[in-house]
């Protein structure tokens, strides 16, 4: 602890540093006033910085947010609880690894409360046959009741939802119905291997056509009631309880709870992106990352030389009155300190119009829409919005007023270096 004299001291120069702080505040924000056209051309190429990188990163965001919550919302769940090993051998002996459908580590899965639902899958492959057709299909069996909360961003395009978890009807996807050239009420059979080894049959419904964010996916995909998939396939387990959350950003802190309750040996909890699922999204941030790194430096370069050629012009301009304030006892460092100042204030209030005019322009773009083409891997076109969240305005903020400062550098260090002699001699 410290004593009372050294807290004393310590307020002391507390004080006094504030008080300099104060005044090169008030000095540097006085200087890029009275500057006022030359101030403002760097001010202008701070901002359309900011803007440039909101705006381009936000986009960028938008695209993560909705291809993350489209892949989670209508395939994966936030976490998969399945046997050990699932995942990765699951296609080869799907039987291998069933669980109960219903237990009492499902129970207290269920009652943490970041939890909102947790919805049982059955998953498995076979043939789809109507009239002469005849084609593979990847399956899952699903609760209808905890999938409509699972699967929200689940578009369907034409017909209805499934309705009990024990109902003959099916919905497929946009690809496979285009393939098979059926519609919603058409009857199907579905042709699956058994549990014990059989062959099984059974037609049901086609209710409803759907579509996810994935093309791929949508070719070969139907859905089916639990209770009807393991008709099909004779058995009374499931392959995966998929856990959704309230909120995206709590799936590591949840799952780790869950996992310290929950006996790793019999069960394994696997976070959606590490899922052969997200691997589309995963490789999309990486190379959308690096485009975004890309602009930053681009945007860096050119405050930079903005804010350089503005405080060079700035020394030159105000040597006779550098000398004078030497002349009159500031020392090299605090000529250096004051110019580092006005830079970082230049950097402060750039930014901040940039982050101002940013947010506007992403709301105004965002209510009119960007319309999209159908990217790799989706079947159709989308309209994108832009995204700013706090981190991208951190983030842009922390780089305006990062360079400003280091642009900054050299002409302080200029300044710093004047002879008073010949400074005050550039003043006559």
């Amino acid at each position: 602890m410290f004593s009372q004299y050294q807290r004393e001291l310590l307020k002391d120069w507390l004080a006094k540093r504030w008080a300099v702080l104060r005044l090169d505040l008030s000095l540097a924000a006085r200087n890029v006033v009275r500057q006022r056209r030359r101030s403002a051309i760097g001010l202008s190429a701070i901002a359309s910085g900011v803007v440039a990188l909101l705006l381009a990163s936000g986009f960028f965001e938008w695209n993560y947010d909705t291809m993350r919550e489209g892949t989670i919302r209508a395939r994966i769940g936030h976490i998969i609880v399945s046997r050990p090993g699932y995942l990765d051998a699951g296609a080869a002996d799907p039987f291998r690894y069933l669980i109960p459908e219903k237990n009492d580590t499902r129970e207290l899965i269920e009652a943490f409360p970041q939890v909102d639902t947790v919805a049982p899958r059955l998953s498995f492959n076979g043939l789809i046959s109507v009239g002469e057709s005849t084609v593979s299909f990847m399956a899952d069996g699903v609760d209808p009741e905890r999938e409509r909360k699972l699967s929200g961003t689940l578009k369907l395009l034409e017909g209805a939802d499934l309705s009990t978890t024990d109902a003959k009807e099916v919905i497929v996807g946009q690809g496979l119905a285009q393939n098979l050239g059926v519609k919603t009420g058409d009857t199907v059979v579905l042709v699956a291997n058994t549990q014990s080894g059989g062959i099984n049959a059974l037609e049901v419904k086609v209710t409803g056509i759907f579509s996810t964010i994935t093309k791929a996916y949508d070719d070969f995909a139907l859905r089916l009631p639990l209770k009807t998939s393991q008709g099909l396939l004779r058995t009374e387990g499931v392959h995966a309880w998929l856990v959704l959350l309230d909120k995206t950003s709590q799936t590591d802190r949840t799952m780790k709870r869950i996992r310290d309750k929950v006996p790793q040996q019999e069960l394994q909890l696997t976070p959606w992106y590490e899922t052969s699922a997200a691997d589309f999204y995963n490789k999309t941030v990486s190379l959308f990352s690096k485009q975004v790194l890309v602009v930053k430096l681009m945007i860096a370069f050119i405050i930079i030389l903005s804010i350089s050629n503005t405080m060079m012009t700035n020394v030159r301009d105000r040597t006779g009155e550098i000398g004078t304030c030497m002349a009159l006892g500031d020392t090299r460092r605090t000529v250096l300190r004051r110019f580092l100042v006005e830079g970082t204030v230049m950097g402060v209030v750039g930014g901040t119009i940039g982050v101002i005019l940013g947010i506007a322009l992403a709301r105004f773009i965002s209510h009119v829409g960007i319309p999209m083409p159908p990217p790799p891997g989706m079947a159709s076109s989308y309209v994108a919005g832009i995204l700013v969240t706090p981190w991208l305005v951190a983030d842009a903020m922390l780089l305006s007023v990062g360079t400003a400062f280091l642009a900054g550098v050299f002409p302080a260090w200029k300044a710093s270096r004047l002879s008073i002699v010949d400074a005050l001699r550039h003043a006559r």
